[in-house]
């Protein structure tokens, strides 16, 4: 007997009549995200609209499109329009409604600052749904490549150079167009050489007030710390009566560096080195605070500060004290120092700090060693922080840091694939990095809400 084959009728499929409602089950992100949006406070969204105009589409609709592709890596605002025609889950939260990627974009870049407002809220109903419990916090930072290229750099010491041949070109062409009888290349039209060489040398110029900005601030900056450790030194010498050792500091030297750079299409980006491969790439350094129970992003920055030693503070403060003061935080050896200290007490936060690079392959009897005596009062915060992280608490806060923060970092660039901004500006970029930990908290809320 022949086998049996089921097949499509595809004439008498494509007359058929599909509910979305079939198409999506109850437990499906874009049915958890419309309903969340529902829930949430859009009047200061609604009062930024002006009262005359065409029939405009509704914020709840701009937005739960833009945080479904956050949440499904979807960020193009043409993809999401294609999406409305396209995908099912799309087509659902637009409710067979088709905003085009321009309406899309605008919203994104005209309402980023009132998503700070939004990501809190969405805290807010994780904590009433009983899903996050503020407790003990993981921090942690990763580079974003900018929505610029470094090849459209240009660092001061080439600035100089080319400020310096672009004012010789438009000499010799001004000299060219005094001359009477001069022979002209063809296709060359003097005026026009000298007004593109002059805009270039206003752009040139422009760069070189920030860049030299920058190096007073640096230099301010360095002379504080230079400032500060000499102090320490005498301070020392004072107590002990001895010289102290070593190489004294050496002062900070004014001035631009050689390779202080410019970006002209994201001035406010900043060349940083890539861990992953050791290159260098135009990018914003992200900070996220990391519920270490939950999971969930409950605080974040941007900056374009190539370290972290100082991010630890605008991290901290991006906490809504309406969900609660986490009690303890654990960060890595990056962020150690007087600043991240100062934040932590300034937040009534204990914090649990790397002092160092913890060596692999301990053998048995250093990890089972018995617990040193704790240091004496005036040691240094580096010895007393060190002590702490050898406790067993410490070792507990310390050791989930791994596990909590760094798979949320690693979820947002690998699964979710947010690896470069599309808007420009620092100010811009921080809104943007909003939105994805906004869509991160959604995607992570509706994980922890169905069994």
């Amino acid at each position: 007997m022949s086998r049996v084959f089921k097949k499509v009728d595809y004439e008498q499929t494509l007359e058929l009549t599909i509910r979305l409602g079939d198409c999506l089950p109850a437990d499906h992100l874009a049915r958890f995200i419309v309903d969340t949006v529902a829930q949430l406070d859009l009047s200061t969204l609604y009062t930024r609209y002006g009262k005359r105009g065409g029939a405009a589409y509704a914020p709840e609709v701009l937005l739960g499109l833009l945080l479904y592709g956050y949440a499904t890596g979807v960020f193009s605002s043409r993809k999401i329009e294609r999406g409305t025609y396209k995908n099912v889950a799309f087509r659902f939260i637009a409710g067979n409604l088709h905003p085009d990627h321009d309406t899309l974009a605008n919203f994104r870049r005209s309402f980023l600052q009132e998503l700070k407002d939004l990501f809190m809220q969405v805290l807010m109903l994780a904590q009433e749904a009983g899903v996050l419990k503020l407790g003990t916090i993981s921090l942690d930072g990763s580079k974003i490549h900018a929505d610029a290229s470094k090849h459209n750099a240009v660092s001061y010491n080439r600035l100089l150079e080319l400020e310096k041949q672009l004012r010789k070109e438009v000499e010799d062409l001004f000299a060219l167009g005094e001359q009477e009888q001069a022979e002209v290349p063809d296709g060359l039209v003097v005026c026009e050489e000298i007004e593109r060489r002059e805009t270039r040398l206003k752009r040139l110029a422009e760069a070189k007030v920030v860049i030299e900005a920058r190096a007073q601030e640096r230099t301010a900056a360095s002379q504080a710390e230079y400032d500060k450790k000499m102090a320490e030194r005498a301070e020392k010498e004072r107590k002990t009566g001895k010289g102290t050792g070593g190489r004294p500091p050496a002062p900070p030297v004014s001035g631009p560096r050689k390779g202080d750079q410019y970006n002209f299409t994201d001035p406010e980006s900043r060349i940083m080195k890539n861990p992953t491969n050791a290159g260098f790439e135009q990018d914003y350094n992200v900070q996220i605070a990391v519920d270490q129970q939950s999971l969930l992003i409950v605080g974040c920055a941007l900056s374009n500060h190539p370290n972290d030693s100082q991010e630890a503070e605008p991290t901290l403060a991006s906490i809504s004290p309406c969900i609660g003061v986490p009690k303890a935080a654990a960060l890595d050896a990056g962020y150690f120092g007087p600043a991240t200290l100062s934040a932590c007490a300034k937040c009534g936060i204990e914090p649990y700090i790397a002092t160092g690079r913890d060596p692999h392959h301990l053998s048995w009897q250093q990890r089972f060693a018995a617990l040193p005596d704790p240091p004496p009062q005036d040691a240094s915060p580096q010895i007393q922080m060190a002590y702490k992280l050898k406790t067993a608490l410490g070792k507990a806060i310390y050791g989930a840091r791994k596990c909590t923060v760094e798979p949320v970092i690693g979820i947002i660039k690998e699964v979710l694939g947010f690896r470069q901004f599309s808007l420009r500006s620092e100010l811009a970029a921080a809104g943007e990095w909003s939105l994805v930990c906004l869509a991160f908290n959604l995607k992570r809320f509706h994980t922890l809400s169905w069994p």
